[in-house]
């Protein structure tokens, strides 16, 4: 799977699992418990992310490439 900015968060924790070391990694604290994120992230795209968390998309996408290649 190849993440873009249309990639939605719950799509990416499908396939790969729970990446939130990545995550904070890159500064972005979890927001609860592993099923809360869950549901939350059907709703999120990897550009909304981007925003909420105040990272440069550009970077944001590298980076989970990069860590997704790595499962």
């Amino acid at each position: 799977m190849t993440i873009s900015k249309e990639t939605r968060v719950f799509d990416i924790l499908e396939e790969y699992g729970d990446i939130e070391k990545v995550m904070e990694a890159m500064g972005i604290k979890s927001v609860g418990k592993y099923n809360i994120r869950r549901i939350i992230t059907r709703f999120l795209t990897v550009e909304r992310a981007a925003k909420i968390h105040k990272k440069p998309l550009d970077e944001f996408l590298i980076t989970l490439n990069k860590a997704v290649e790595l499962v």
